[in-house]
């Protein structure tokens, strides 16, 4: 059997491309506002038919990988990716900040709403915990050096430091700009590195 090939690209492209692109900014516009939008809600803001909607995404997740494609990724790295731990984290947290900053509005909107509701952070596309995995993927080779609870305290400590909760304080309290935060996120990141591997390794 043979693969199927997306509605999208079949007859029509420039047109069906434009309401892809529709649907997908719609859902992009509706996370920015903390929502985690359906197919339904993505076409009503982008005054498109239900029908014609689902025969672009058949279901909510294929929409909302679409316009946040860090979403389905298990990891940051690349295949060819480096054994030192200290090269693994420069990467994952490079991309991970990366995402961070392009994605800033919808992730405050998100941050302050499981603030003032948290038993509705389940729900919110972007509070979902997936950092912590890239990090501890990024720190793998870190294992025998470091106990698999030191690894995870770690990953903790890194993600506490860097990502939208730091960059708000960074810039909205501290008097930072965007790249000045980035920077001293990354500091932050392998300055608690290498004081894991010292306390690991200490007498």
């Amino acid at each position: 059997m043979g693969m199927s090939i997306p509605y999208a690209a079949t007859g029509r492209t420039a047109q069906k491309t434009r309401t892809y692109n529709a649907l997908v900014a719609a859902a992009g516009d509706l996370v920015a506002q903390g929502q985690t939008p359906t197919v339904e809600n993505a076409a009503a803001k982008a005054s498109i038919s239900r029908t014609t909607a689902y025969r672009y995404f058949p279901n909510r997740r294929e929409l909302l990988v679409a316009a946040y494609p860090s979403i389905a990724a298990v990891s940051l790295l690349p295949d060819d990716a480096p054994t030192d731990p200290a090269e693994r984290l420069e990467i994952v947290v490079d991309e991970y900040l990366r995402i961070t900053t392009e994605n800033e509005a919808a992730l405050r909107a998100a941050l302050v709403l499981s603030v003032d509701k948290p038993e509705s952070q389940h729900e919110l596309l972007l509070r979902r915990g997936r950092v912590l995995g890239w990090l501890e993927d990024a720190l793998a080779p870190l294992q025998g050096r470091l106990t698999k609870k030191q690894i995870g305290r770690l990953a903790r400590a890194i993600r506490a430091a860097a990502g939208i909760e730091a960059m708000t304080w960074l810039c909205d309290v501290g008097g930072l700009d965007r790249a000045e935060a980035v920077t001293l996120m990354k500091w932050s990141a392998h300055a608690l590195l290498r004081a894991a591997i010292a306390d690991a390794e200490a007498p």
